[in-house]
């Protein structure tokens, strides 16, 4: 109001304040009014302006006109602007109060079966579920399955199911579906990516992925809700693979009723797809077949490319904003307000470049080392990171089973580097092939990340590396066929245990290995490694594991993740895991 009266005194003649104060409206809200005249060319003229705030909105109403019109109408004038009532926001028309609202780029796909991407995984683990969930800790506990016993020394899983798991159109879930939804995604019309990998361990999964069976052997239908499973070996994981998307029950009816079904998914999980705008919104609500504890949340809507997110959440527009690396020294100033609402939660993640080691001149092991040893990662965390992410020396990430802290890796060191590619089959950097560096993005415009990496090798080793880019919303799905010599990458346990790092990403027989290593005495111990009953031993052979892939250069590890989050505080139990995976059926809204 103050702003508003001084802007008129300096642009008008004549300007006379004749009232202003607070006053009360409709519903106990509270509003100010300010009521002036002034001189409009030679006409009298007079305005009243209502303001009323709404958290971080400001609402203002004005009157305004000649003063004889004014006078004459004010008993409607008053009515009008007395009139005003604030109704809670119903955005997409959803109650805000019943709604958390999210910023997301939204889901790839919501096909359990194909997905294999972080992005879409935190969709699809709302829409559908599985045998067994990790919590909030990333303990194991039932899911679907109520129990399950392990028998003949730990390769014979006999797994009960809860009475009362339903479909979201209210189908009573059935040991059959598990067994289709396996199968389907095992079969390669299916093109799953990561059934192998996931399911591999079930005796006869290979056997389908290959095209050689159409049912797994490994599976047997006690009854409607008793399944047993047959795994290869005794293996300590194996449970936790159950927690991915591969292995999450899809309704037959649902997929068959077309190609784009999962567009319209009949899932199991706490909530179902309401509505889907591509690139603007995604909107689930609570299932009333959900068979656990009651979903309190009615709603959650994703506001997709809605703006950026710091933004949006300083005006209220969502609930919960990822901090970009930009803005996370802004957050944790104490003296900023923000930095009441931060929350920080540990990754098990890292981020690295990978190396295509089957494309000159990384089939030489001297020439992946010599690029390692010649970025400086301190550097690269300072200025681009804004030192808010730790230094990845190793693969496997603080928190996770087999985290040796005093591992080393391979130092910076320039000199050492260029002696390296010396004594390589190509002589010096000079008779080295072409290099070219797979990233995602779009128009040419590097991130700040690959430009300074680009700039390292420049510097340190004399060599030129030229970047190619991919769309970044498909970048996970088509790095496999179109990846150069290097690309980054990054990767967030899907369960923690090192085999999902080293096994699944690095072993010559995964289809997870992007960067095509082959090493036969790295996939020896990892085979020893997955049966080893030993959990110590195990441990020191993934670390072993781990020394190799560093020591051979197959990966140049860069930082570790750390999530830096705002969360209103309106929204309780709001809980991201390590996984980087929202617990969104325990979260609820503290109204107003």
């Amino acid at each position: 109001a103050a702003e508003t009266i001084n802007a008129f005194q300096e642009t008008v003649k004549e300007f006379a304040l004749i009232s202003q104060g607070e006053i009360a409206l409709g519903d106990g809200v509270k509003g100010y009014e300010v009521e002036f005249s002034w001189l409009s060319g030679n006409t009298p003229a007079m305005a009243k302006i209502l303001y009323v705030m709404r958290g971080t909105q400001v609402i203002d109403i004005t009157a305004m006109s000649r003063t004889s019109l004014f006078e004459s109408n004010r008993d409607v004038i008053d009515k009008i602007m007395g009139s005003l009532r604030l109704e809670e926001p119903q955005p997409f028309g959803i109650p805000r109060s019943q709604a958390l609202t999210l910023y997301d780029i939204g889901p790839q796909t919501l096909d359990p079966g194909v997905s294999r991407e972080s992005t879409s995984h935190r969709y699809i683990a709302q829409i559908f579920s599985g045998l067994v969930a990790f919590d909030k800790d990333l303990n194991l506990v039932p899911d679907i399955a109520e129990r399950w016993t392990v028998e003949n020394g730990g390769t014979t899983y006999t797994f009960y199911l809860r009475q009362g798991a339903r479909f979201h159109d209210g189908r009573e879930v059935t040991a059959l579906d598990f067994k289709y939804s396996w199968e389907r995604a095992a079969k390669p019309e299916t093109g799953s990516q990561t059934a192998k990998d996931y399911l591999g361990d079930i005796v006869g999964v290979s056997e389908v992925v290959e095209g050689r069976a159409t049912e797994i052997s490994g599976l047997r239908i006690i009854d409607s809700r008793t399944l047993q499973v047959s795994i290869d070996a005794p293996k300590a994981y194996f449970l936790s693979k159950l927690t991915y998307p591969v292995a999450f029950a899809v309704d037959r009816a649902n997929v068959e009723s077309g190609g784009d079904w999962w567009r319209r998914p009949n899932g199991t999980g706490p909530f179902k797809l309401r509505e889907w705008q591509q690139d603007e919104l995604l909107t689930l609500e609570r299932s009333p077949q959900y068979y656990g504890q009651p979903v309190k949340l009615g709603y959650v809507v994703y506001r997709l490319f809605g703006g950026v997110p710091i933004r949006m959440y300083e005006t209220g527009e969502i609930d919960v904003a990822e901090v970009s690396t930009n803005d996370t020294r802004r957050v944790t100033d104490e003296t900023n307000p923000l930095s009441k609402d931060l929350h920080t939660v540990p990754q098990l993640s890292v981020y690295y470049v990978a190396i295509n080691t089957t494309r000159p001149p990384f089939d030489d092991a001297l020439v992946r080392r010599a690029f390692a040893m010649a970025v400086d990662k301190d550097k690269l965390i300072r200025l681009v990171q804004q030192g808010a992410l730790p230094r990845a020396d190793g693969f496997l990430p603080p928190g996770l089973p087999g985290h040796d802290p005093d591992f080393l890796g391979l130092p910076f060191d320039p000199e050492a580097a260029v002696k390296l590619i010396s004594q390589s089959q190509y002589g010096d950097a000079s008779g080295l092939p072409p290099i070219t560096f797979t990233t995602s993005g779009r128009g040419g415009e590097l991130s700040d990340f690959v430009g300074a990496l680009v700039q390292e090798w420049r510097q340190n080793l004399g060599v030129e590396v030229v970047v190619r880019q991919l769309e970044p919303e498909t970048y996970f799905y088509l790095i496999k066929e179109e990846k150069d010599e290097m690309f980054d990458t990054g990767w967030i346990a899907d369960y923690p245990d090192p085999q999902n790092f080293l096994d699944v990403l690095f072993h010559s027989d995964s289809k997870a290995n992007d960067s095509s290593y082959s090493n036969p005495e790295f996939d020896a111990l990892l085979e020893r490694a997955r049966t080893e009953q030993d959990e110590d031993t195990r441990m020191k052979m993934y670390q072993q594991a781990e020394g190799m892939l560093i020591h051979d250069g197959v990966m140049i590890p860069l930082w570790f993740g750390k999530d830096y989050l705002l969360v209103n505080p309106r929204v309780r139990d709001y809980v991201r895991t390590p996984q980087g995976t929202p617990l969104l059926k325990q979260v609820t809204l503290q109204v107003p």
